[in-house]
């Protein structure tokens, strides 16, 4: 059972990034956290839990959510199935992402 640190990215602006998929006959139970390096302005992300790499509308869990300068935001306490995907998209490149958790056998 793998545990801690699942993925990371350092975001590039305007693209749509895998961060981590779960892994074929495994649960994973992950917390996300995306942080907004920039020191002045605003970062503008969308989240998604997703099983291709450009989400469908139905899939987002965030959209055009906020992110202030230095700022955090956090989802916990999420639960997937095997080959679900967390996908992220900053506008400006200045977030990186980390998924950590658990992943145990379905």
């Amino acid at each position: 059972m793998a545990s801690g640190i699942l993925g990371q990215a350092a975001l590039v602006g305007a693209t749509t990034t895998t961060v981590y998929t779960v892994p074929a006959s495994k649960l994973g139970v992950l917390n996300i956290n995306i942080v907004n390096r920039d020191t002045t302005n605003a970062a503008s992300i969308r989240l998604a839990l997703t099983t291709a790499a450009e989400p469908t509308d139905a899939e987002y869990i965030e959209y055009g959510a906020e992110i202030p300068a230095k700022g955090v935001l956090e989802r916990t306490g999420i639960a997937l199935e095997a080959a679900k995907n967390v996908v992220v998209y900053d506008a400006q490149g200045t977030c990186s992402v980390s998924v950590y958790g658990l992943e145990q056998s379905a």
